[in-house]
């Protein structure tokens, strides 16, 4: 924390610096903006002092924006473990509402796709019944039922009135479905709006990733070249050339742009004398597997398989 600390310290010290170029160079502005005459000599020294200045102030700027970065970035990975619980919390949370909305809009999808249904056979029913009504009057009329014909009439009325009920309910039936159309309207824009909530914290998420993930990298390649180092200083010490490890280029992740090479290698090995490296007890001992650590029981092993798949054949 001391470190970021410090970094705050040169980020507020070139700040302030700008600041103070920065009120030097509006009077300057007034000066060379203005539509006075001014001669060219001291309109050259004017330009001249100016320029300097404004590179001063921008390059100030610059570096307060680079340390901002770096404190940034160092105060992430300081508090990486807090932050990235909070954003999983907030990325379930969010998770959860679009479920919940999920399962409303298939209430809501639905209860339309019933109303619409049963909208279509109550009008189909009732233009049914009155086409049937129609049809009997005019049987009854071609065969001179008057009977039939008054059952007909009567039934074809009752079909009209029943159609027109129909009608209006089918009127209040499309006003419902209009409301929920508008409704699933409204539920989909807020799902929508989760998924992104939901994106952009876990885009969020995934750059803090990135950050502890190139960290990593930067320490396990540390690691590497420490056990390098030594390996080429054994084959200095040695006499043999170091040919493979001169072709390994390692790039730098993270605040720095760079790789490491051969020549880090080279640097590191200087520190390394033969007592240091026959230190054996410093270096982890590779472990054979099991199945290969004893050859003999590797044998029988193969014996007893080759008679198992002869008694197989039998």
């Amino acid at each position: 924390m001391n470190e970021i600390q410090d970094l705050k310290d040169s980020r507020d010290q070139l700040l302030s610096e700008a600041e103070g170029l920065h009120a030097e160079l509006l009077p300057l502005e007034a000066v060379l903006e203005s539509e006075d005459p001014i001669e060219p000599d001291r309109k050259r020294e004017l330009w001249d002092k100016y320029n300097e200045l404004k590179r001063n102030f921008d390059s100030r700027n610059n570096n307060a924006d680079l340390l901002n970065r770096k404190i940034s970035r160092r105060e992430n990975l300081a508090n990486c473990d807090s932050l990235m619980v909070g954003y999983i919390e907030a990325m379930d949370n969010w998770t959860g509402d679009e479920q919940e909305l999920n399962e409303k809009r298939q209430s809501l999808s639905t209860r339309l796709a019933q109303i619409q249904q049963q909208a279509v056979e109550d009008m189909a029913k009732a233009r049914q019944a009155e086409t049937d009504a129609a049809t009997a009057y005019a049987q009854a009329v071609a065969w001179g039922d008057t009977e039939g014909e008054e059952t007909a009439n009567a039934d074809a009325q009752k079909a009209a009135k029943n159609l027109t009920a129909a009608a209006e309910h089918n009127r209040r039936q499309t006003l419902m479905m209009t409301a929920l159309e508008q409704e699933l309207v409204t539920v989909d824009k807020y799902i929508a709006e989760a998924q992104e909530k939901h994106k952009g914290i876990e885009r969020t998420a995934l750059w803090l990733s990135q950050t502890v993930l190139e960290e990593q990298w930067n320490e396990a390649a540390k690691a590497l070249f420490d056990v390098g180092g030594k390996l080429w200083a054994n084959y200095r010490l040695l006499g043999l050339d170091q040919i493979n490890l001169m072709k390994l280029a390692v790039p730098e992740e993270g605040e720095n742009f760079g790789k490491w090479t051969w020549h880090e290698l080279s640097d590191r090995s200087r520190q390394y004398s033969a007592r240091d490296l026959v230190q054996l007890n410093s270096l982890p001992i590779p472990q054979q597997p099991e199945n290969l650590s004893n050859p003999e029981q590797r044998k029988d092993e193969r014996n007893e398989q080759a008679t198992t798949e002869q008694r197989d054949l039998v």
